[in-house]
């Protein structure tokens, strides 16, 4: 990988506390669509307890990818986690179509 996944334009930036609105977020990731610009989504999550974040981080990406083939839409999204700062991790989201069109794939 020679770039770092905060280099990807973010669309829009969720802040994340717990496995409901990890949901509600991914819900509104696909309803905006992956496709429809050459950004990407960010997920923000604490630190503070690894266990919500593991549970976070698996609630949105099954959620998205799912969503995704309920509405017959391409599933081919990338996604990396990473330490935002000291206090949270971010995962970001972004098609593979856009990481291409960016000079990123």
């Amino acid at each position: 990988m020679d770039f770092h996944p905060s280099q990807i334009p973010i669309r829009k930036t969720f802040e994340v506390k717990d496995e409901k609105s990890a949901s509600d977020a991914a819900h509104e990731m696909v309803k905006i669509g992956f496709f429809s610009e050459n950004n990407g989504f960010k997920v923000i999550m604490p630190k503070s307890d690894d266990k919500i974040a593991r549970r976070i981080g698996y609630t949105v990406t099954t959620t998205v990818t799912y969503e995704l083939r309920k509405t017959d839409q391409d599933q081919n999204i990338r996604y990396w986690t990473y330490h935002e700062n000291k206090e949270n991790y971010a995962i970001v989201l972004v098609s593979l179509s856009v990481l291409e069109n960016l000079g990123f794939g």
